[in-house]
């Protein structure tokens, strides 16, 4: 599913579950869970039956952000996406999440990033948030889609977004 002229789409997700098997495992380094990794391939899924393919990924440098990213990519890509790897993601407020957005250049773009900045960063986007409770609490692998009637992500402002679809992982894995 393209984006149409003169709209920008973002595909906005949290880390699927971490591991927290490792109690003195350094909070950026831990990796997905069993539950994490099925998440990630199942949005993987979710985005390829649906045509939402990315053309520009903009990610944490945290190995759970990264890992989802990699389930996901491995999942729906026909094509490659640029990737960028932003240091300024990780435990990022929603005020930092937009500016990194506003710097994107392809219509279509993929943010995936961390709790509680995220949930905050989501609310503020569309028009209408959706009631599902998931929504509210952002769960792990949460993933808003949502559109913009925009040329530029430079002109991005927030509460002006149309919700496209909302995703959250099955309770299986």
């Amino acid at each position: 599913m393209t984006t149409p002229a003169g709209y920008r789409r973002l595909i906005l997700t949290r880390h699927a579950k971490s591991s927290w098997d490792d109690p003195t495992q350094d909070d950026f380094d831990r990796p997905l869970n069993a539950r994490g990794r099925f998440a990630a391939s199942e949005l993987g899924d979710f985005l390829a039956s649906r045509g939402l393919e990315p053309e520009e990924v903009l990610c944490s440098p945290a190995a759970r952000t990264q890992e989802t990213w990699a389930r996901v990519k491995g999942a729906v890509l026909e094509s490659l996406p640029e990737e960028h790897i932003i240091p300024e993601l990780y435990q990022a407020n929603a005020a930092q999440l937009l500016a990194s957005l506003k710097q994107a250049t392809m219509p279509t773009v993929m943010m995936l990033a961390h709790n509680p900045g995220i949930a905050d960063f989501a609310a503020s986007l569309p028009a209408r948030v959706p009631l599902s409770g998931d929504f509210r609490r952002y769960v792990t692998c949460a993933t808003l889609i949502v559109d913009f009637q925009i040329d530029s992500w430079s002109d991005l402002e927030p509460g002006t977004g149309s919700v496209l679809d909302f995703f959250t992982p099955s309770r299986r894995g």
